[in-house]
């Protein structure tokens, strides 16, 4: 329980700073576009440096420039289209510019870690900007839901974990954790439901699908381990501990949102199927 004290400390400085923007977002929709843009922009920059290809600068400003703008556009049909299509297009014309200097492994694993980080966090203005109903609510689902299958995590194994469940990639992981993560995410979004309900929403014309709820919070219990683990993989492989230090007790912006590259497109995809929010009207 060491690290729990710079846990809070994040915790307390970092919720007022995601209240503002879902405020300001609900104003200004591209808002979302813009923050998550800034967000993958600097989780590719932590990406690269982990693996020493930031020095390549061509490389480092395809990679970061196309993560910036796609969850911008990604709303815009052709134009994200387009964009992608540079993007595979300039990151070979960089790879045949320096093939003396760039290994074609260290130009893989640019070009895949910068597709899958900006796939995934390009679904938050998806989810939040084109359900046509409430910004904050789509905001709050992604973000809230695999953080809290992580701090319920944290905590109860912490506590009662006794069976590990990765010891090689990730050795303070257990199995009571994983299951304490997954009751935390579906009684978080139960509770989120019921502000949202009848704190937020307009009742008399919106309905929230608890039953989504509860389906979301158990495929995001599963698939934030998923990315976390993942990612955990990357980091043994490189002898890394964190991807940054911006957080403490976190690490860097990928080792905070790294659930969240899984779990955003899950919403998406499920929202396709059963809406978590139905209208009255």
């Amino acid at each position: 329980m060491k690290s729990l004290k710079p846990r809070l400390l994040t915790a307390a400085i970092g919720i007022p700073g995601v209240l503002l923007v879902i405020i300001f977002s609900e104003l200004w929709h591209p808002l979302v576009g813009i923050i998550v843009g800034l967000a993958s922009m600097l989780m590719v920059g932590e990406l690269l440096y982990a693996k020493k290809l930031i020095g390549c600068i061509p490389l480092t400003a395809v990679c970061m420039l196309y993560t910036l703008l796609m969850p911008i556009m990604v709303t815009s049909g052709a134009l994200a289209y387009i964009i992608t299509y540079l993007f595979l297009i300039l990151g070979f014309v960089v790879s045949l510019a320096y093939y003396k200097k760039l290994r074609f492994f260290n130009l893989a694993y640019a070009m895949f870690g910068t597709t899958l980080i900006t796939f995934g966090m390009s679904a938050v203005p998806i989810a939040c900007c084109t359900n046509g109903v409430s910004v904050s609510f789509f905001f709050v689902l992604i973000f809230l839901l695999p953080w809290m299958a992580d701090g319920g995590g944290f905590f109860i194994g912490s506590y009662f974990g006794r069976h590990k469940l990765c010891p090689n990639i990730s050795p303070k992981k257990t199995i009571e954790g994983v299951l304490g993560g997954v009751v935390f995410c579906i009684a978080s979004a139960m509770l989120m439901g019921l502000i949202f309900q009848f704190l937020i929403l307009d009742k008399n014309e919106v309905q929230v699908n608890f039953g989504a709820l509860v389906v979301i919070a158990v495929l995001d219990s599963v698939l934030s381990i998923l990315g976390d683990l993942s990612f955990s993989l990357i980091k043994r492989n490189l002898n890394i501990k964190d991807y940054g230090s911006i957080f403490p007790g976190h690490g860097g912006m990928l080792d905070r949102c790294d659930s969240i590259i899984f779990t955003a497109p899950m919403v998406v995809v499920l929202s396709q199927f059963m809406p978590f929010l139905q209208s009255l009207v």
